[in-house]
């Protein structure tokens, strides 16, 4: 069975990340054997006085082919780590989502629900309610629990195949600093190099490598954006810029 997993409200600025708690779940699953586990995305919610977060509102969530026996382990594992790991001071929070449990209608209010989340501030009581709705486990481990609206925000944002940044960086074994989407492609789990505006890459296509390559979540594809600059009196293609890939 697939599975969403999300966690949010786990750090404070100088703690350990929620990413790396989300890495060390996801970790504990494959380690135990319960399932094959995918890369996780980092989704930005809304930043608003209103909103209390201790870094930056942001949820961390991925997902599983997990053995439909052990999905109550999983919740006790995932439980377990937050409680062990999640900062002194933080409110975290707890989604597991099973979609084939779910008709269609039920997957876009969740994904209304995610989307709702990143323009206007939300309520604990709104997010149980919508969870107990669509019986999805929903739980606090610590604080005032605030989190839980981010961990269901987060699901519905992952479902919806359109949002969220890729936790860490493509690794390219590469020298060059002018290489094909071919090879990029082929040496990463990218899926696609893309503009902004959805222009899809030739294989043939060069692209100018910066420091980093990393990737947004688009069309449930991990794509690489890419942006046309000029140099010389010539245009090329590079990655998009660390400010652009905010906006994801």
């Amino acid at each position: 069975m697939k599975i969403f997993l999300c966690i949010d409200d786990t750090d404070n600025i100088d703690s350990k990340g929620t990413g790396s708690i989300a890495g060390e779940i996801a970790a504990l699953i494959e380690t135990k054997g319960w399932g094959a586990c995918q890369s996780i995305t980092r989704h930005q919610l809304l930043v608003h006085p209103d909103v209390p977060y201790t870094s930056h509102n942001s949820s961390m969530c991925f997902t599983a082919d997990l053995h439909s026996d052990h999905l109550e382990e999983t919740i006790e594992a995932a439980i377990k780590v937050l409680e062990t790991e999640s900062a002194e001071g933080s409110d975290p929070g707890l989604c597991v989502f099973v979609p084939e449990r779910l008709t269609q209608h039920q997957h876009q209010e969740l994904i209304n629900y995610g989307l709702k989340a990143k323009r206007e501030v939300l309520t604990k009581a709104e997010a149980y309610h919508l969870a107990e709705t669509l019986s999805i486990h929903l739980s606090e481990h610590g604080g005032t629990g605030q989190g839980v609206i981010g961990a269901l925000a987060g699901v519905g944002l992952r479902l919806s195949g359109n949002d969220g940044r890729f936790k860490g960086n493509h690794k390219l074994n590469s020298s060059e600093q002018v290489v094909t989407v071919k090879k990029i492609l082929e040496g990463t789990t990218l899926d696609v190099v893309r503009t902004q505006a959805g222009l899809v890459l030739d294989d043939g296509e060069e692209v100018t490598l910066g420091d980093k390559l990393k990737s947004v979540f688009l069309n449930h594809q991990s794509a690489l954006l890419v942006e046309s600059v000029e140099v010389d009196g010539r245009y090329k293609w590079q990655p998009c810029s660390g400010s652009t890939l905010k906006q994801y």
